[in-house]
């Protein structure tokens, strides 16, 4: 099992990409500005698009990636994501005003991208890998990944804040060998991180002790230019934990 990050950044700048995740060749989990750096031949290896939730900045290169692949895509690419999710994408995005809706073309019964519904806690497994959905808390429906394969399991937690459904599923496994968790803002703009329903690093900190498992964990959605002082203030509420900022490029293989 291979993960590479194509983008973690809370936001776009010089060599900042927003959440994206290559498994293996064939699977994104989430499909941020990072998509772009996939060369052509790479992108046709992608099948599976797995979907946290519905904001932008995690799901804007699936209309460019159809677009791009359209005229080669011979089975439709699977969007797998909660019905809350692919509502917001098709009445938002997929509208024939924003973009064209790709769930039916080039005609609605050979389209180049289906949506697959998924629910909290359904679980679909693909070769040896099985992704997990787990619900989580963010300002709309969104949920986290557990990724397992054989007996190694990571996690990506998209975006969220202070809640108790991840740590809880995450305590059910036997063992946990990487977390990738969100913390978007620093203790100075904590309000906004309440109010967006994201982690600071004291919310984060807190939530976990809840986890009984001690995986290495890279801190992602940083928000750009802050980067070193939330990843400060993270060590500095530390004690238990390996953490690392995360970042685009970086690759961890299982």
């Amino acid at each position: 099992m291979r993960l590479r990050i194509l983008g973690c950044s809370g936001g776009i700048g010089a060599g900042l990409r927003t959440t994206s995740l290559l498994l293996d060749d064939d699977i994104l989990i989430d499909a941020g500005t990072g998509v772009g750096d996939l060369t052509l031949e790479e992108m046709r290896r992608v099948r599976h698009i797995f979907v946290t939730h519905s904001h932008l900045d995690h799901v804007t290169s699936i209309p460019k990636i159809l677009d791009t692949l359209f005229t080669d895509i011979e089975e439709p690419i699977l969007v797998h994501a909660q019905p809350k999710t692919i509502e917001a994408l098709t009445a938002h995005i997929f509208n024939w005003t924003i973009w064209p809706d790709f769930a039916v073309l080039p005609t609605q019964h050979a389209p180049v991208m289906k949506y697959v519904p998924m629910s909290a806690g359904e679980k679909v497994t693909l070769g040896d890998k099985t992704l997990e959905m787990i619900p989580v808390n963010h300002i709309v429906p969104g949920v986290a990944y557990l990724i397992s394969e054989r007996d190694k399991r990571i996690c990506f937690s998209g975006d969220t804040t202070t809640n108790d459904t991840l740590w809880a599923a995450l305590n059910k496994q036997k063992s946990l060998d990487l977390l990738l968790v969100e913390c978007a803002f620093s203790e100075r703009d904590r309000k906004i991180a309440e109010l967006a329903k994201h982690y600071s690093p004291d919310l984060l900190m807190a939530d976990l002790k809840k986890l009984k498992h001690r995986p290495p964990i890279g801190i992602s959605h940083l928000q750009p230019g802050d980067e070193e002082l939330i990843i400060k203030e993270c060590e500095a509420l530390n004690s238990d934990f390996e953490l690392f900022r995360l970042k685009g490029g970086d690759t961890f293989e299982f």
